[in-house]
């Protein structure tokens, strides 16, 4: 039998690719996605590097604290500090995990989202305590494991819950000037808002300013990386690359005066929480990346509830003196 046949559309062939293409956000230009066939194994490797970035973390701290621990109190908060510690192998030590850790991180948000990347490194607290418990021979108690149970079981579920997801690889120019503003903005009024409250309200305080810092430095490090597509000379000449250096140390900035002010069961789960959060926001509205909402907005809650309660009780496992000489340098990257 001849003649044309019923008329096919799209959706009755099979072989016609059916995924709706990535809308520019600017005129004339397609910011990069990453390839379709390539996503489960780039998420992969972004979740692999993402974990080994907050262990190279945690244990730099923990191995920082121990040549801290053998420096006199008179050097505390004095330049020879510095120089007494550069004699400690522990603490070189630390300092290369430090450099290795900022490597890892650029590795994991090139390959994946900011929204998986920087939630992960919640596990760098229990890591620590974990690692500093077996290097210092201190016990931990039943307390202790069902906080570190609580901060990974919740981290699974948020993850699982919100399952982020896209993203494109850079963000058009424009669109960091109002990120900047209001992340600037925000860090100002906390910081303001500090100064008129000491004691513990000023070190929470300090850490949530403290995470705005971290959370723009990883979304600004993740921009930095997609720079690399053009080169070398383009990468050393981007904007970007020196604002994640100059965000990052105001960042550490914060982070010290909210040890000073307080203890860490009042700046470290605004730090861990807000740099979570705040990064998730950053890749929803500057990478366009997706998360699930509605219903899933429960588990997403209960998770962020138990991450904050295991981080408040690891907090406190943590000495106070030995974070007041630890200059924190581990954080410079977080």
């Amino acid at each position: 039998m001849t003649g044309a046949g019923p008329h096919r559309t799209a959706a009755d062939n099979p072989t016609v690719d059916r995924r709706i293409p990535a809308t520019p956000r600017t005129p004339g230009r397609v910011l990069p996605r990453l390839p379709a066939g390539s996503c489960e194994h780039r998420s992969v490797v972004c979740v692999i590097f993402a974990i080994l970035t907050s262990l190279s973390n945690g244990t730099a701290s923990v191995l920082q604290r121990r040549a801290a621990m053998t420096v006199g109190d008179d050097k505390a908060l004095h330049v020879s500090l510095i120089g007494a510690l550069l004699r400690r192998p522990a603490w070189l030590a630390g300092i290369f995990l430090v450099v290795l850790a900022a490597a890892f991180q650029a590795v994991a948000l090139a390959t994946g989202p900011i929204s998986v990347v920087q939630p992960i490194f919640v596990i760098e607290l229990p890591g620590t305590i974990l690692l500093g418990a077996w290097v210092f021979r201190h016990p931990l108690g039943r307390g202790t494991w069902w906080a570190i149970a609580a901060v990974t079981g919740g981290l699974a579920l948020g993850l699982a819950a919100a399952a982020p997801s896209g993203g494109t690889a850079g963000v058009p120019g424009w669109e960091w000037g109002p990120a900047l503003v209001g992340t600037g903005g925000a860090i100002l009024v906390l910081t303001a808002a500090g100064i008129r409250f000491p004691g513990e309200p000023r070190a929470a305080l300090f850490g949530l300013a403290a995470a705005f810092g971290y959370a723009l430095t990883a979304a600004l490090l993740k921009d930095a990386t997609a720079q690399r597509h053009g080169g070398i000379a383009h990468l050393a000449t981007s904007w970007q690359v020196y604002a994640t250096a100059a965000v990052g140390l105001g960042a550490v900035f914060l982070l010290q005066n909210a040890l000073q002010a307080g203890s860490l069961v009042a700046s470290q789960p605004m730090l861990t929480l807000g740099d979570a959060l705040l990064s998730t926001v950053f890749g929803v509205v500057l990478f366009s990346e997706h998360i699930r909402l509605g219903w899933w907005l429960l588990p997403e809650i209960a998770a962020l509830a138990a991450i904050a309660a295991g981080c408040a009780e690891l907090a406190r496992q943590l000495p106070r003196p030995a974070t007041e000489t630890d200059p924190r340098i581990s954080s410079e990257i977080h």
